[in-house]
């Protein structure tokens, strides 16, 4: 199990695992029960440059269509395959399996991102 106290939030449901200069990026589990069964995932190519708060993706449920938004600047230098091919990965293993994209990043870039105490208080305490 993910330590979710150790993870970094935006407020658009993102979580971000920062291991020196790389990010792991993926959507909270709130944001995975919100959209339903997720049945598509459109994610950047490797080598892309990405730029915070900037549209990078899509994910598709049942219920609605969401855009992807870089939490931090950088390039992306891996994409989880396995989500692309088996999108219902997001919903069953959202802090794990289900990440979506690793991007090399100004590791100091992550103090703008919330903590998790910060992200419940977001949620509403559903978190």
């Amino acid at each position: 199990m993910t330590d979710l106290t150790s993870l970094h939030y935006t407020d658009e449901h993102e979580w971000i695992a920062l291991e020196g200069d790389v990010a792991t990026i993926g959507v909270t589990d709130y944001a995975a029960d919100k959209l339903g069964d997720v049945v598509f995932v459109e994610l950047p190519a490797v080598g892309t440059s990405v730029s915070a708060g900037d549209v990078c993706g899509e994910i598709e449920s049942t219920k609605s269509v969401g855009e992807l938004y870089a939490p931090l600047t950088g390039e992306v230098i891996e994409i989880n395959d396995a989500v692309v091919d088996d999108p219902s990965l997001v919903n069953a293993s959202a802090f794990g399996e289900g990440w979506l994209i690793k991007v090399r990043v100004d590791a100091a870039d992550i103090d703008g991102l919330m903590d998790r105490d910060a992200y419940v208080a977001l949620t509403g305490g559903e978190a």
